[in-house]
């Protein structure tokens, strides 16, 4: 079916109709053998609250942005290689229901569906495409990825002291080994993780004393949970998708 479609003319409309979503700004999407797979809204985990977010699945990337307006214009635009993604569900709690995390080396993120079908759905094909690329490369299925960054809202003190409570002057920062929000005097230290980043990044005292040491860490997001986010955790500052602390 994907190997049909893929020089089809109305596979190459439907992606540069994706591509003028995203404008000038957005990298080019219509390459030969490239098929648009589906696309849909999902519910993304970022820092500081969920948030919709336009998603795209091709056969070798999957694409999301934010949404300016609908099924017109999208900005913000990420693109993940498939060969690199391994999904896992989460498990529903609260108000966050049908989800799975998708993770990569270099970003890991949960994001959430409007029905248990839907989630099926998005999973089944994500797999199906990695595997297909995967068995046309011959390459192994990635074993690193990226933690899940812990959103904001549910750590009051630092998960590392415990001690600190976060206050407007005492702010958040996350480690970018294991996820955890911590403060500032439990992240003071920087290594280089070469699959997020070519310059060193803030990792928290007790993972940069075991990277340094070369000790094998625990993945955060290998279990992830999260407690119930309700209307008083959402606001309207624009967060996220960058690496800001």
């Amino acid at each position: 079916m994907v190997d049909r479609l893929a020089n089809s003319e109305a596979n190459s409309k439907r992606i540069g109709v994706v591509e003028v979503c995203f404008g000038t700004a957005g990298q080019p999407l219509v390459i030969p053998g490239r098929v648009l797979i589906g696309e849909g809204v999902l519910t993304k985990l970022c820092r500081k609250r969920p948030k919709a977010r336009q998603f795209f699945l091709f056969n070798d990337i999957l694409v999301y942005g934010n949404i300016i307006i609908q099924k017109k214009k999208y900005n913000k635009q990420h693109i993940i290689p498939l060969e690199s993604v391994t999904i896992d569900t989460v498990e529903d709690e609260g108000d966050l229901r049908n989800g799975w995390l998708i993770k990569t080396p270099t970003k890991s993120f949960a994001v959430y569906a409007a029905t248990a079908t839907e989630k099926s759905e998005w999973m089944s094909h994500i797999s199906k495409c990695v595997s297909d690329l995967l068995e046309k490369s011959g390459k192994s299925p990635t074993g690193d990825h990226a933690a899940v960054w812990v959103p904001d809202s549910e750590a009051t003190v630092c998960m590392r002291c415990q001690k600190t409570k976060f206050t407007p002057v005492s702010r958040r920062h996350h480690c970018r080994k294991c996820g955890f929000v911590v403060c500032g005097p439990c992240s003071e230290k920087k290594f280089l993780l070469p699959s997020q980043s070519s310059k060193p990044v803030r990792v928290c005292e007790f993972c940069y004393k075991q990277l340094f040491s070369g000790a094998t860490l625990p993945s955060h997001s290998d279990s992830y949970s999260h407690p119930e986010i309700s209307s008083s955790n959402i606001s309207d500052d624009d967060d996220d998708d960058d690496s800001s602390d």
